[in-house]
């Protein structure tokens, strides 16, 4: 199959699920992400006042592209999905910011931006859909040579989650790839620094409690433990990673 069919592939699942208000089944699973939002949310107060930003993959929420823009920075939002495009801009004008963020429909394997135009680039859960390789050289092709870029990504190597992932094949496009640790080697072809952090293994076991009383405080003390279980190769089978890049390498 041909490159123009993945992404068409990519195109039609996204605007089918963006479009549909009802989400998917597997959105409660994101009720223990506490541990990764903060360290993303972390990563764009981070940024100096007025930075170019590219919030790549931005989705129908554009969180990191709303989140800069209230924070003043200029941000271009880009997905492939102009269903995702739409309801991204609408959530920006809700939020009063729209005015700091350009939307457009992009494909993000090949961007029709300038060389070295940003200061930073994020996406939540958008290169495991991508050619790793072309995306990268993408990403660090439109950063400027001081810039980062931060990603969270899902990771593919714990079996207990691969195997709901084999059961709800509708929930996800068959071309997404889940992150392996040798994939590591083909990010650090672009960058000169990676550094990893792990989320979500034992923060998993708070699931039953999702919208109980005593939720937060149990997820709290997991996440606790998973910091210190994560010291160690167990890190792995963590649910995501998050990725800190710089040096972007030509």
């Amino acid at each position: 199959m041909s490159e123009d069919d993945r992404l068409e592939r990519e195109r039609d699942f996204h605007d089918s699920r963006f479009g549909d208000e009802h989400g998917r089944a597997a959105d409660r699973f994101y009720a223990i992400n506490k541990a990764s939002d903060r360290f993303y949310k972390a990563g764009l107060a981070k940024l100096a006042p007025g930075s170019e930003v590219l919030d790549y993959g931005c989705g129908a929420g554009a969180y990191a592209a709303i989140e800069a823009g209230r924070l003043g920075h200029k941000v271009t939002a880009i997905d492939l999905s102009p269903v995702a495009i739409e309801h991204a801009r609408q959530s920006a004008e809700q939020a009063g910011v729209a005015g700091n963020i350009a939307f457009e429909v992009m494909n993000a394997e090949a961007l029709d931006v300038e060389a070295g135009t940003f200061d930073f680039v994020c996406g939540l859960g958008v290169i495991h859909h991508l050619d790793l390789d072309a995306s990268l050289s993408e990403v660090a092709r439109v950063m400027k040579p001081t810039a980062g870029a931060l990603f969270v990504e899902p990771l593919g190597h714990n079996p207990v989650i691969n195997l709901y992932r084999r059961r709800t094949p509708e929930q996800r496009t068959v071309d997404e790839h889940p992150l392996v640790i040798d994939d590591m080697s083909i990010i650090r072809a672009h960058f000169a620094q990676v550094d990893e952090t792990y989320f979500h293994l034992l923060g998993l076991l708070a699931l039953p409690m999702v919208g109980r009383r005593r939720f937060d405080q149990v997820l709290d003390g997991l996440d606790a433990a998973d910091r210190v279980v994560f010291r160690t190769g167990l890190r792995r089978y963590a649910w995501m990673v998050g990725l800190q890049l710089a040096g972007p390498r030509p």
